[in-house]
């Protein structure tokens, strides 16, 4: 134990050092604290990207589910390179070309300053709650079920450990982050990258050795779990169950395709990095190196479940949630748990730092500046953002202890829908107005306000009343396309009176050649062997 916290302290020490190094002055500029001058090479477009993608809960809650569910749970990793291809080819270029510093600017352009105001009030509402307080959770969370006798010091209670815990990381997150901006992020997520990838590369080797090798699974005895029944089966390693799955039927993805246009286009969290980029083509090359690496981060996340599952197929877990734990205290050593206790943090503050500094920058630009102070500096701008940050430290810690107290009072559910349920109460109008945004000639401001939360409506109709037993990614699809269709279709019906355009725009949508960007013929190669990969392992893993 006293090696394991050894390394852990060390790695607090280089985290923080590392961070003081991009320490901003009084003086700093707006470009400078949220956007580092805009000059992020394309390996920390990628590799910054990507770390904050991956927290806590992907080590829990993902590696939990794909113990229950195999490796259809995959696809919620690597349908990521759908919204990353988009992200690169579509969004980014129209961020870069207008020079926002938040997605909104783009929002208020194209759809008014009303919608602006309400996609950014979303987005703050979103971020400082379930987004802060879910990230702190799954890192709280994992800490102490794995390493809960390290930190026996604290208290007896679980609750109390987990929660100090939880405190402690969210303050030295929101410490680095307050002194140095975007460029402070930058800086740690490298080295918390490393760190994430070299724990999940140790647990996936130990994983698939005491299983008995890569063959074997595809040949032992698995238990999928189907409702509440655990159904024997030949092997977990499908990406797509049928359509009466209870949790990941293989329609999900439609669902999920709309959903990962939100998440990599349009969250101010990751698209951030993206923003703050040399150039173009640094942000494309950035982008589809980040979408590579998310295959090998479905991997570390999903195959060591996969592999428990056969490990344990005589006696299956009774909490999926224990699926990463039960690795580490049974199959690994001294110092490596130091490692994997590292990681743990890695993915956590990766996520927070991240989402610390897009908060900042969106409540000083949207709101501070648009609506309290025209006038305000570049310099009042920094400040008020800094105590954003300080803010939304108590949000975040709020929403984090909350759900702590609820998975404590019930540890036997798998915790990732229940949280992904809850975010796309909003998420779904935000993909509504962002699509309405990029892709339509001349939307209708009045219909996006109405578009948008027609879509909260929806959700609680679809989930309640009219069909409350459809999956939610298959509900988010449908409340998705119906709230764009409320939009485009008067939009198109409208253009149709123009006789001045031709007969692709009166239909109210842009053209491909308008919607697709790319800086070079090489990034445009790139990007579809990227997206091509894709269908290939759809087809393989079928």
């Amino acid at each position: 134990m006293g090696i394991d916290l050894a390394i852990v302290v060390i790695y607090f020490i280089v985290i923080f050092s590392m961070a003081l190094t991009g320490r901003q002055g009084t003086n700093v500029t707006k470009e400078e604290y949220f956007l580092s001058n805009r000059n992020l090479r394309w390996y920390s477009v990628a590799i910054s990207s990507i770390a904050t993608n991956i927290n806590g809960y992907q080590f829990l809650g993902m590696m939990g589910s794909a113990y229950l569910y195999g490796l259809a749970q995959a696809q919620l990793e690597i349908n990521a390179v759908q919204g990353i291809f988009m992200a690169a080819f579509i969004f980014v270029p129209l961020y870069l070309k207008d020079r926002v510093i938040t997605i909104t600017q783009f929002i208020k352009k194209r759809l008014g300053n009303n919608v602006g105001l309400i996609y950014s009030g979303a987005s703050l509402f979103l971020l400082s709650t379930v987004g802060l307080g879910a990230a702190l959770f799954w890192g709280a969370y994992a800490a102490e079920v794995v390493f809960g006798d390290y930190f026996s010091f604290l208290s007896e209670s679980r609750v109390v450990r987990a929660g100090s815990i939880l405190v402690f990381l969210g303050l030295f997150s929101a410490t680095y982050t307050y002194l140095g901006g975007l460029a402070a992020v930058v800086k740690t997520d490298l080295i918390q990258f490393a760190i994430l990838l070299i724990g999940g590369t140790v647990i996936t080797w130990v994983a698939v050795e005491h299983l008995g090798g890569w063959s074997a699974l595809y040949t032992g005895d698995y238990q999928l779990k189907w409702g509440d029944e655990f159904v024997p089966v030949d092997n977990l390693m499908h990406l797509h169950l049928p359509t009466d799955h209870p949790k990941l039927p293989w329609m999900f993805m439609f669902g999920l395709f709309l959903l990962n246009i939100n998440y990599w286009c349009a969250n101010q969290t990751v698209v951030q990095r993206s923003l703050a980029a040399r150039s173009l083509k640094e942000a494309q090359i950035g982008l589809v190196v980040g979408g590579v690496m998310k295959y090998y981060m479905a991997i570390i996340i999903i195959i060591p479940g996969i592999a428990l599952a056969g490990i344990l197929a005589d006696n299956p877990l009774q909490e999926p949630d224990m699926t990463f734990p039960y690795l580490v205290k049974n199959y690994l050593g001294t110092g490596m748990r130091g490692i994997i206790l590292c990681a743990l943090f890695a993915s956590l503050m990766s996520t927070i730092d991240s989402t610390f500094n897009s908060l900042a920058t969106l409540f000083s630009v949207d709101i501070y500046k648009e609506y309290i102070n025209k006038a305000a500096t570049d310099q009042q701008m920094v400040a008020v953002g800094r105590r954003t940050i300080l803010f939304t430290f108590v949000t975040g810690v709020t929403m984090g202890l909350i759900l702590l107290s609820y998975k404590f009072a019930d540890q036997q559910s798998a915790f990732t829908h229940t949280l992904n349920e809850i975010r796309y109460y909003v998420n779904c109008g935000l993909v509504v107005l962002i699509c309405a945004a990029a892709f339509l000639i001349a939307p209708k401001r009045q219909l996006a306000v109405i578009a948008f939360f027609s879509t909260v409506v929806l959700q609680f109709a679809f989930s309640l009343w009219l069909f409350p037993d459809m999956n939610y990614f298959v509900r988010a699809m449908w409340v998705i396309i119906i709230g764009f269709l409320l939009i485009a279709i008067p939009t198109g019906l409208n253009l149709i009176r123009e006789p001045s355009m031709d007969s692709h725009q009166k239909a109210g949508f842009k053209s491909l050649k308008d919607i697709f960007v790319f800086a070079s013929p090489l990034v445009m190669w790139a990007g579809i062997g990227l997206i091509l990969s894709l269908v290939v392992l759809h087809f393989v893993f079928h």
